[in-house]
């Protein structure tokens, strides 16, 4: 089962960047959890972080495969990675980019760090009868 980091924890970033390339090939399910937390910010700035997809560890697609919403705040924000619409993806890597408005420096500074869990799939399984269960 794949529990990786993707950013390290409290890595400060000014300035748009992409982290490891992290093989997801050996995992038995395609679903992945996703955990990005924001530990530090400075006023009017926005982080956007995405994932993207490789077949062969060397070339990226064009479009990530999924980006969390802009954050402007400090907080821990959960994003399900679902790579089974995407059988070639075996490699997987963050990207972010940072803006910063207003007075002061124009410099952003995040502090963050994101995590990328495997979802067993016995728990995929579980919710997904309970989520019919109650529609």
């Amino acid at each position: 089962m794949i529990d990786t980091v993707l950013v390290a924890e409290k890595s400060v970033v000014s300035a748009k960047g992409e982290g490891p390339t992290v093989d997801v090939s050996g995992a038995a399910g395609r679903v992945f959890l996703l955990t990005l937390e924001i530990s530090k910010i400075i006023e009017q700035e926005s982080l956007e972080v995405s994932i993207n997809g490789s077949a062969d560890g060397a070339s990226w697609g064009a479009k990530p495969i999924v980006t969390f919403p802009q954050k402007f705040y400090c907080g821990q924000f959960p994003l399900l990675l679902d790579l089974t619409a995407h059988p070639d993806v075996k490699f997987v890597r963050a990207h972010w980019e940072v803006a910063r408005w207003g007075r002061g420096t124009e410099t952003p500074m995040f502090e963050f760090g994101l995590t990328l869990k495997e979802i067993p799939a016995q728990v995929l399984r579980d919710a997904t009868a309970e989520a019919k269960a109650l529609a």
